[in-house]
């Protein structure tokens, strides 16, 4: 640092005989002016130019450095692109300065410093933790998981958060989104949609313990159980021990907004109890709310952290009848919402449905306890005269913060005058607040959770106007702070080599899953989210929300899970690197689940394994079968290693279900879809239940010459689950418009409801009310595949959603691909009985060999889609309404297909204008019915129940 002042100054006070002196100088510095200026970084691009700063010769020592802007900086540094631009400045030198030695330096530093760690043959010791790292036992542990994890994220504590939210602007005097509605969303919603639903489940799969400093729950329900509270929902009980209340000021909630400054954990009491090594005589506590609804909802509890508080608090959450317990560590995080999980719980007050605590501990000391929140909720938080009125999950980080008891000046460093300022701010406040105090910030004052790492999810603007080119992925550090160093003294180069691998990984991922993507630059500057917290940390510019190019991937929810994963895979190497420990990628989620069942009621599940073929870790070592019973939750998982199936025995006439996970020595994937059966020792018939409906999708897209976008009219597309993402329908296609891609806010704050990959569930519920029937149920990769023989089954219930080869999605989805087409027919042909049902079972039939399966198998033809406002059908004796506009409930086919009978066939239900929506055939060869909407966006349990009866009595008890 010293000697690159020197430099500067010597620039502009150069003795004889140095740069600028002769005909050498002179020559060199033209060369290396041009080098400088013509720089462009291999793979990637400079928004600005590189260009010669500064150079200085000592003629003593015969050196050269040379110093290049900050935009030189900007590219990723390896050990080969810097010898490539060592031997290219290597040949510039001339005359008598042709063999001086010479070193290049860029941001204050010599470019061999700005090749990662991870790219090193020998690791810069300064930026790992090398001996600094947390001993005890983490903040949250599953103490019910079925698996352990040695080598992925576990016990490691890592902050993460999406951009931007809601927020009050105080010149405005109104709440308004921090950045601009476009392409029907923005990015405070769009970035959410990475880390909610996708990263951090990953990381929490690979055992990490994840915080954000915004509400994680996309739920606009919320409950509180507090000891100041309703004592119907509080409940204590006493042993040897006797509950009492804490020294300090605990939480309590009153009802209306709450106000700047004031803080609700520090306005009732909490409880506390000595712990006892007894197993049959503890005290405990209960927390029993009354539920509104059937669902899931997050688990927040919240106690205090005393000088005797005790590191393995043991909480049960039960839910829907199964049980999960927790080791909370209360020796860290007292004082705000801690964050268990997220479960199903039933309507009503039950005491299956609660949250307990108990006082048994191995460890002296004391348990305390305070508040426990149930769902997310809405904005309670008020600035001006009024609260936001959106759910508190799309708020900026200023309001949560206030909410979870941050000190006022953690979430209001403008004294109150600046949310915008407060809200950037009050994400990184929030870090080195729970991490004050451990061993990565061990000088700051807080709460002493163990945090090492910190990621901020954004997306950047940037525009082209031809629909075409990319903008890219951009990431962001800050070095030049504190001396360089972080609240530990590791060199905050560390954050650089995160930034570096975070791009890295980014464009090699997307362009090994989808054939390009654009790489930016490495951005070291002065930014909040980076500056200032004290671990390492980064920022991910992940696209562009601007332009149409980026945003085409950027709305396709497989592309979300893409980009979440090498989010994950990069923040796991890393922070095993800085360990210097050894690390396993999670698996990938198995595929072609089928569930098999013999006459003694013995169900066989199966599945197979997926390998990722960029990952040689992510091989599944094993299998999670989790198991739920109707009326109940799953539980917590049953494990197989070494094989890819799991027998169970079904007690009669009870309808179970199944999902399945991988794991390995990193943790453990998603799950598969949910499979159901049902085995009835006196059954009337057997039936399969096939799951057709996979998509993932982005609105339709409009891509002309001079319009494109996303018409949510068309197709509102398909999301994982429920989502927020959505601003409102785009209003202005017009590429060559300054308004380009603005849309409106109708749909802000509105969790629109996707694919919960659940519905054969739906399905067996139904065929169960209709009598006594054997159910199997696979997905249909397994048919496809020929791993589950048709012609045993009485029928085939081939549900088919929203499938859809909508010629935009990034994975192709297809209705009947050819090779289940060919087996309906042969089933068709041995005298078997079809019942399908989809949005788009006819008009996604566009081939000839799909108009000849409609029209031959099915008996029906495709004529036009129905998207007339009314959503009732009548048909077989009844009318019933179907989620046929978008909504928070329940999927909706929005575009339901009207389909016409052929041949022998006849319409068996009705659209209200009159067109035909369902199709059957009863002929002496086979029978079918073909529903033109999905079965399962039936609104009422009821009429469900009643028309698959009925389906039921055409297709198989033909008396």
């Amino acid at each position: 640092m010293k000697k690159l002042t020197l430099i500067l100054l010597l620039v502009c006070m150069l003795p004889k005989g140095t740069y600028g002196q002769t005909t050498d100088d002179a020559l060199l510095r033209n060369r290396l002016e041009s080098y400088f200026s013509h720089y462009k970084p291999i793979g990637a691009q400079f928004l600005r130019r590189a260009h010669l700063s500064a150079c200085e010769i000592d003629t003593t020592e015969r050196n050269i450095t040379i110093l290049a802007n900050e935009t030189f900086a900007e590219q990723a540094f390896t050990p080969q692109s810097v010898e490539r631009i060592e031997q290219e400045v290597r040949k510039l030198l001339v005359g008598q300065y042709a063999d001086y030695s010479f070193s290049i330096l860029t941001h204050n530093r010599d470019i061999h410093e700005l090749i990662p760690n991870r790219l090193r043959e020998k690791p810069d010791k300064k930026r790992q933790w090398n001996n600094i790292d947390y001993q005890g036992a983490p903040w949250v542990r599953n103490v019910s998981s079925p698996i352990s994890i040695r080598h992925g994220l576990d016990g490691r504590h890592v902050a993460l958060w999406a951009s931007h939210g809601y927020y009050y602007n105080i010149a405005k005097e109104e709440w308004e989104w921090q950045r601009p509605r476009l392409f029907a969303t923005s990015e405070d919603l769009y970035t959410q949609t990475i880390v909610v639903p996708y990263l951090i489940p990953m990381l929490e799969n690979a055992g990490a313990i994840v915080f954000t400093p915004r509400e994680r729950v996309w739920q606009k329900e919320e409950i509180i159980v507090d000891n100041d509270g309703s004592k119907r929902n509080y409940i204590e009980a006493t042993a040897s021990n006797k509950w009492k209340n804490t020294p300090n000021s605990g939480f309590a909630f009153h009802q209306g907004p709450y106000v700047d400054g004031e803080n609700p954990f520090q306005a009732g009491t909490a409880r506390m109890v000595k712990t006892t090594g007894s197993k049959t005589r503890y005290s405990f506590v209960s927390y029993q709310p009354e539920f509104p609804r059937t669902g899931k909802y997050a688990v927040y509890v919240s106690y205090q952290t005393l000088p005797n508080s005790i590191d393995d608090a043991h909480y049960t959450v039960w839910h829907r009848g199964e049980r999960t317990e927790f080791r909370i560590n209360q020796r860290m995080g007292g004082g705000t919402w801690v964050y268990l999980g997220t479960f199903e719980f039933d309507k009503g007050y039950s005491e299956f449905n609660r949250i307990t605590l108990t006082n048994h501990s191995s460890k002296n000391g004391v348990i305390t306890t305070d508040a426990v929140r149930f769902g997310g909720g809405m904005g309670n938080i008020q600035r001006g005269d009024r609260v936001s009125g959106m759910p508190r999950a799309l708020e900026g980080a200023r309001y949560y913060a206030q909410w979870a008891g941050m000190p006022y000046s953690v979430y209001s460093s403008k004294n109150g005058q600046d949310d915008y300022g407060d809200d950037i701010n009050a994400r990184s406040n929030m870090v080195n607040y729970l991490g004050g105090g451990s061993p990565f910030m061990p000088d700051s004052a807080g709460l002493h959770v163990p945090i090492e790492l910190s990621l901020a999810v954004h997306s950047d603007a940037g525009l082209r106007r031809d629909g075409r080119s990319l903008i890219g992925t951009l990431s962001i550090c800050t070095t030049d702070f504190n001396e360089g160093l972080l609240g530990s003294k590791v060199s905050r180069l560390a954050s650089r080599d995160y930034a570096d691998a975070l791009l890295d990984g980014i464009v090699t991922d997307m362009r090994y899953k989808y054939g390009k993507w654009n790489r930016r630059e490495i951005y070291d500057r002065n930014y909040s989210e980076t500056r200032q917290p004290e671990v390492p940390s980064a920022i991910i510019e992940t696209l562009s929300h601007q332009n149409f190019a980026d945003m085409r991937y950027a709305l396709d929810p497989n592309f979300r899970f893409t980009l979440a994963r090498s989010l994950y895979k990069t923040t796991l190497r890393f922070m095993s690197e800085m360990h210097n420990k050894e690390y396993v990628v999670t698996p990938l989620a198995p595929t072609n689940f089928r569930i098999s069942l013999d006459n003694k009621g013995m169900a066989r599940l199966e599945w197979d394994g997926v390998d990722d073929p960029q990952e040689k870790t992510a091989s599944p070592s094993g299998y999670i079968i989790y198991k739920g019973i109707e009326g109940m939750d799953f539980d917590n998982g049953t494990v197989v290693r070494s094989r890819n199936n799991y027998e169970v025995r079904l007690e009669p006439g009870l309808l179970y279900h199944f999902k399945v996970a991988a794991f390995n020595d990193g943790g453990k994937s998603f799950t598969t879809e949910t499979l159901s059966a049902v085995y009835q020792p006196e059954a009337k018939g057997n039936i399969l239940i096939i799951n057709g409906f996979n998509r993932l999708s982005s609105p339709a897209v409009r891509f002309s010459d001079t319009e494109q976008g996303f018409d949510l009219d068309e197709d509102p597309g398909v999301t994982r689950g429920c989502m927020p993402g959505w601003m409102g329908r785009q209003l202005n296609f017009d590429n060559n418009s300054r308004s380009f891609g603005d849309s409106g806010d109708e749909m802000a704050g509105t969790f629109l409801a996707g694919n919960d990959f659940n519905y054969v569930s739906t399905h067996a519920k139904a065929i169960v009310a209709a009598g006594k029937y054997n159910i199997v149920s696979a997905s249909v990769k397994a048919v496809e595949s020929k791993q589950l023989p048709l012609e045993q089954f009485d029928m085939i219930d081939l549900l088919l959603g929203l499938e859809r080869d909508d010629a935009h999605s990034l994975v192709y989805y297809k209705t009947m691909k050819p090779a289940l087409q060919h087996l309906l027919r042969q089933y068709a042909n041995q005298g078997g009985s079809l019942l399908v049902s989809g949005a788009y079972v006819g008009s996604d039939m566009k081939s000839d060999e799909d108009k000849n399966m409609l029209a031959e198998v099915l008996k029906c033809q495709s004529a036009s889609p129905y998207k007339a406002a009314n959503d009732s059908i009548t048909g077989m004796g009844t009318t019933f309404d179907f989620y046929h506009q978008m909504n928070e409930e329940h999927y909706a086919a929005t575009a339901a297909d009207v389909i016409n009978p052929v041949g022998k066939s006849f319409a068996a239900m009705r659209y209200a204008d009159g067109q035909t929506a369902a199709v059957a055939y009863q002929g002496n060869d086979y029978r079918a019915l073909t529903m033109g909407f999905p079965f399962e966006c039936i609104k009422s349990d009821k009429k469900r129940n009643t028309l698959m009866r009925g389906m039921i009595n055409f297709l198989i008890n033909r008396q």
